[in-house]
């Protein structure tokens, strides 16, 4: 039987680290991070898991012990934050190009200089050609459920590839809420047992890992992992399928809200979805026919299915909490995928992007509300004024 527990978006990824009982977990201290350690640590010492539990020197320690043990054979987790991930940046590629199935909580937090501890996604965007799938969520339950979901995708025999989840430093990451947390032998029975494909420590096969790898082979290992991630949708799905049967919930790629009769949507990730959810209530109910897209997937980025849930509309804004510096207009990498998805796949409506929240900045409904105002005034003209815009910055 599942039960209710008032968690931090931390400590269910925590407990979903405890239900899912990893061989190794390598990890450093980092805020807004810390505290999905902490408490793993605590069940290590308790224990309640079998995990060896390493405390290294560093986040570039940290992910470089992950693929040691991930290449052994063992089933093996992580988590860190910004500059952490920063500091693991080597590591993090050979992860994916060594084809390692680790599953790492990825707590959003605004990248240096100045210095800020807050959330923003500048870490995860400069992680998003490294070759890991990215999952997005918006609350403690979704960060929950997708740790879990996130051990299936990265051990597929299709994938084995890296998964990183991702939540909003302190937004969700320490914000109690309600979590149904599964019963603990149901979710060791999806979960399932790790069959490691190429372990190295099976000396009756020896294998080479992490060799010299000049022109002669590198290019093809590199189109081994595009058509590993070109499985990833697939894979995905399917067990987004059988966790919501098992689990009674409604996974997908993303999550339309009051999407299909809208005029007008905006694309949104994280916690600031549930904010804009809201909005897009109070607007509707003045009579405006407004829609929500929530993506949950952003590697790989589902461009046919989030074309065809956008194709109908008038016009489209995306909210971008980074920016891609020196990108067409300094726009952010989920506007940049976004038109891009619709333009490649023949679909030409105005769009538009919202910068917001750096650093933590909060994002107010009000100020969301703007952005759909600005998108039916977009819908009545065809006319997109500004191709970007901050949100509450101060000029």
């Amino acid at each position: 039987m599942s039960k209710f527990e008032a968690l931090t978006g931390d400590q269910a990824v925590a407990t979903a680290m405890r239900q899912i009982n990893p061989d190794v977990v390598a990890a450093y201290p980092i805020t807004p991070q810390t505290e999905t350690v902490e408490f793993f640590a605590e069940y290590v010492a308790d224990g309640l898991v079998d995990t060896e539990f390493i405390t290294v020197e560093s986040e570039h320690s940290a992910m470089s012990a992950c693929v040691g043990a991930s290449a052994a054979g063992a089933r093996v987790m992580t988590a860190t934050s910004a500059n952490g991930l920063a500091l693991m940046w080597e590591i993090v590629y050979i992860a994916a190009s060594l084809r390692c199935p680790i599953v790492m909580s990825l707590v959003n937090r605004a990248l240096s200089g100045p210095i800020n501890i807050h959330c923003d996604h500048s870490d995860v965007m400069g992680m998003r050609d490294a070759g890991w799938i990215i999952l997005f969520s918006e609350n403690g339950q979704e960060a929950y459920d997708n740790t879990l979901q996130a051990v299936r995708i990265a051990e597929h025999p299709d994938l084995l590839l890296p998964v990183a989840v991702c939540q909003d430093g302190f937004i969700t990451s320490h914000s109690m809420e309600r979590v149904e947390v599964y019963d603990d032998a149901e979710v060791k029975k999806f979960i399932g047992t790790y069959q490691p494909r190429w372990p190295l420590l099976d000396v009756a096969h020896p294998k080479t890992f992490g060799p010299l790898d000049f022109y002669d082979y590198y290019y093809e290992h590199k189109r081994q992992q595009v058509e590993a991630m070109e499985h990833a949708e697939r894979v995905i799905l399917g067990v987004a399928e059988e966790f919501n049967r098992k689990f009674h919930r409604n996974y997908g790629l993303f999550e339309p809200y009051r999407l299909e009769d809208a005029e007008v949507a905006v694309v949104v990730t994280n916690s600031t979805a549930g904010t804009a959810r809201g909005v897009v209530d109070s607007l509707r109910a003045q009579g405006l026919k407004v829609g929500l897209l929530k993506p949950r997937v952003f590697r790989p980025f589902p461009a046919r299915a989030l074309t065809d849930a956008l194709r109908h509309l008038k016009a489209v804004a995306v909210m971008d909490r980074s920016i891609s510096f020196g990108a067409m207009n300094n726009a952010g990498p989920l506007f940049l995928e976004t038109a891009a998805a619709l333009a490649l796949n023949g679909v030409h409506l105005p769009i538009a992007d919202y910068v917001f929240g750096l650093g933590g900045r909060d994002i107010r409904p009000s100020e969301i509300e703007r952005v759909y105002r600005d998108l039916l005034r977009v819908a009545e003209t065809g006319q997109v004024e500004q191709m970007v815009t901050y949100l509450s910055v101060r000029e």
